[in-house]
């Protein structure tokens, strides 16, 4: 049985060793007695460490929150009063952003400028975004149909399984609790178990800004853990953030109760550039696109179309652009590349350069492990040409710095290659000519997409088409995915009063 150790709320806490786990918004002891061990990628010290739940500690945190979601200590406060607290928790992060990025860069290794336009940036405005959405949301309305007058809610869902990606902590556990909180849901979040430290973290700036601790559970752990979460009969419904095979196991699973899931996973996309493309204004960004984060993103422009007749200049230039990005520690001001998130995704990715090269791809600039850097998984970016769609270096996600150069004869093939692909989550186009652009967005089967750069709008529905995933995050139809809609038949004859 889980005890608690003491009846106060819990302190904030960063990196560290944290023995406890944070049930109902305190610090409870765990009842596994395993431990996680965190360390940077960047070099290889040990950051801290937390619990590794079990299934009972699941368990306690699910029923905690299923109490809370029942009680109405926040399912029932007033969304606009969500909304406020759901904002303040933006701007403590921004308060807090020198200690945040501190944490988050220990325990992903990525520079702080990264951080800081990648993570901090877009999380904030994810949560500022929700805050408007449900300022702004009908959560009430009445309609007249064939049998007279109805009346139409919007509640929570219910109890709310978060579970997280390690690529952009700081961004995710915002989106996710974000909304799920502003829904007015309870939430148990499960942080990847590489960047633990973060959902902690974040998970106490709620607590702080005015979320009822009892609604807040974090659950730091691996796959059984979050195995745990997927299958509890308490929980009303999973969000994750992940590879597009765990995605699927956890889509079959929560289909066995008919739990409901939003699922955001992996991405192959494609850059078109188009001849008429003003090259010395956009082959930086063209090429940023697909090696930030050190290529660890899943909307990451990693198939690169370009016109036969300009392939060698294009080609030139984004080496030229790879080569100006630093790869470096974080303390590093100039870094802009940071490591692969462990030694395992490393080998990974230089498994691919192998295999790109044997199937026939020519790497013009290839990775290595850089000198001066032994101390974390760092490698530098590879660019192929010669690449056909169907190599898996284009059609499997790396996630990692390597990108692959298609040449095409006209923009029709170009749409072609770009929709050949078992995923959909985003895509770009590059032209002088941005109706052009717009036409060719039209043809793209893609949940996202940009003309002459990318980013993730947080008032904007995100998501993707086939193994990209399920459902939508961002802006109202965020909010709307952790809603259920209630239709109550109200007499016949009956008249609503106004106001």
């Amino acid at each position: 049985m889980t005890e608690t150790v003491e009846s106060q709320p819990a302190t904030l806490t960063g990196g560290g060793d944290q023995p406890q786990l944070l049930i109902g918004g305190r610090w409870v002891d765990p009842h596994s007695t395993e431990t996680l061990e965190v360390h940077s990628p960047a070099t290889g010290e040990r950051v801290g460490s937390v619990p590794l739940a079990d299934a009972t500690d699941v368990d306690t945190a699910v029923r905690t929150a299923r109490a809370a979601f029942d009680s109405g200590v926040w399912s029932s406060t007033p969304p606009a009063q969500r909304a406020d607290i759901i904002a303040r928790v933006a701007d403590l992060i921004d308060e807090r952003g020198d200690e945040i990025t501190a944490l988050v860069s220990a325990e992903m290794g990525a520079p702080p400028s990264a951080i800081s336009t990648l993570q901090q940036l877009p999380g904030t405005g994810v949560l500022r975004a929700y805050a408007n959405a449900a300022r702004d949301y009908q959560w009430e309305e009445y309609r007249t149909g064939l049998f007279g007058t109805t009346r139409i809610t919007r509640e929570p869902v219910g109890v709310v399984g978060a579970i997280c990606a390690w690529n952009v902590p700081l961004f995710i556990t915002c989106n996710k609790m974000g909304a799920a909180l502003a829904a007015g849901c309870s939430v148990v979040l499960k942080p990847a178990p590489e960047t633990p430290m973060t959902g902690n973290y974040v998970a106490q700036l709620f607590i702080e800004a005015g979320v009822p601790a009892e609604a807040i559970s974090v659950v730091t752990g691996g796959t059984e853990t979050g195995q745990a979460l997927v299958a509890h009969p308490d929980v009303d419904k999973i969000t994750f953030t992940g590879s597009t095979a765990a995605g699927k196991a956890i889509g079959a699973a929560c289909a066995q109760t008919l739990k409901r899931c939003s699922l955001e996973l992996g991405g192959k996309s494609a850059a078109i550039v188009l001849d008429d493309v003003d090259l010395a204004a956009n082959a930086f960004m063209l090429t940023f696109l697909g090696l930030f984060n050190t290529g660890q993103a899943c909307v990451a422009q990693t198939r690169i179309l370009v016109p036969r007749s300009r392939q060698d200049e294009i080609v030139a230039a984004m080496v030229e652009a790879a080569k100006a990005m630093k790869v470096g520690l974080p303390s590093d001001p100039e870094a802009q590349l940071g490591p692969l998130i462990t030694e395992n995704q490393r080998n990974k990715v230089e498994e691919y350069v192998e295999l790109g090269k044997k199937a026939g791809a020519t790497a013009v600039l290839e990775s290595e492990r850089p000198a001066g850097l032994d101390s974390g998984y760092f490698l530098t970016p590879t660019i192929f040409t010669g690449v056909t769609n169907d190599m898996a270096i284009a059609q499997e996600e790396i996630f990692g710095p390597v990108l692959s150069v298609i040449a095409y004869d006209d923009v029709d093939e170009a749409i072609a290659i770009a929709n050949d692909s078992s995923y959909g989550l985003a895509g770009t186009v590059w032209t002088n000519d941005v109706e052009r652009g717009i036409e060719i967005s039209t043809k793209i089967r893609t949940g996202t997409f940009g003309i002459n750069w990318y980013a993730i709008d947080p008032e904007s529905p995100f998501g993707g088409y086939k193994n990209s995933g399920i459902g939508r995050e961002n802006g109202r139809e965020g909010l709307e995915s952790f809603l259920e809609h209630k239709s109550t038949m109200l007499p016949m004859g009956y008249e609503v009063s106004a106001g």
